[in-house]
């Protein structure tokens, strides 16, 4: 990706190769920024405030501007939904939970979780199970995967949304492209993505203490080409505090444009 970039110490890059490079060149520096990354939330508290870090209080926000991105999605991919089909959902970088709890399971009939740090992951089976309100008989966590996504291979043909939200960060962009291209197939056909994550104004940006980077959205646009997806609408979150990264909502599908008009137009007739 033809972009340059700095890092949070300031040292600026010319490209992003040229930052991959340096950071994850061989195996070992590769091997290194997975561990130091997974390290980093291994050390946090399982709680809102421990994932969001320390801006717990941006939650409802962030939720409200999902449910209205996510309900405009429901409405025109799945207009039949719970009527001939349930609807699963498959949570990636899941946490403690958060956003399953608060949107998913309100909307999708089971909800798998991927989650590498497993006091996350424990703490999200804990929330959601039904005696702590988490679920019930038609709106349930069925499975809880605690991996990486980089490892990461949901089962073919399962899920009807793919979120992804405030995790993509932590992978190369290699992994980033691998990941959704295998994560393509773990999808029921009409099946899309929702990609959520800080955007930079330009470039990227390089976290050295947690091993994330933030890409800007030309640099997103350019991997989504490189894994086959098509933007099928977007959306910018609104009020979160100033001193936060822009954060933007992505729809993403496997089909081309004319071909989800043409999909649309026969859901009409």
């Amino acid at each position: 990706m033809e972009v340059s970039g700095a890092d949070t110490d300031g040292h600026e890059f010319k490209n992003a190769e040229e930052m991959w490079m340096e950071q994850v060149g061989n195996p070992t520096k590769r091997t290194q920024w997975y561990r130091e990354g997974l390290g980093y939330w291994q050390g946090l508290d399982a709680s809102v405030d421990g994932v969001l870090g320390g801006y717990g209080y941006v939650n409802d926000t962030d939720i409200m501007g999902s449910e209205v991105f996510l309900k405009s999605i429901l409405a025109e991919r799945f207009p039949f939904a719970g009527k001939d089909r349930p609807l699963v959902a498959l949570d990636c970088g899941s946490g403690i939970g958060r956003v399953t709890k608060n949107l998913l399971i309100r909307y999708f009939n089971e909800v798998d979780l991927v989650e590498p740090v497993s006091h996350f992951l424990e703490a999200a089976r804990q929330s959601l199970a039904p005696e702590n309100n988490g679920a019930s008989d038609v709106h349930k966590p069925a499975n809880f995967f605690c991996v990486p996504l980089q490892e990461f291979t949901p089962d073919a043909g399962r899920y009807d949304v793919i979120w992804v939200q405030w995790c993509i960060g932590h992978l190369t962009d290699d992994d980033f492209i691998s990941f959704f291209r295998r994560a393509k197939l773990g999808l029921k056909a009409g099946g899309i993505f929702i990609l959520k994550e800080n955007i930079a104004k330009s470039g990227f940006i390089l976290d050295k203490e947690d091993r994330s980077i933030t890409r800007s959205d030309v640099y997103y646009k350019d991997l989504f080409h490189h894994c086959g997806l098509y933007a099928y609408k977007s959306r910018d979150q609104t009020g979160f505090p100033e001193e936060l990264f822009p954060v933007k909502m992505y729809a993403l599908t496997t089909e081309a444009p004319n071909r989800i008009s043409r999909t649309k137009r026969e859901q009409t007739k």
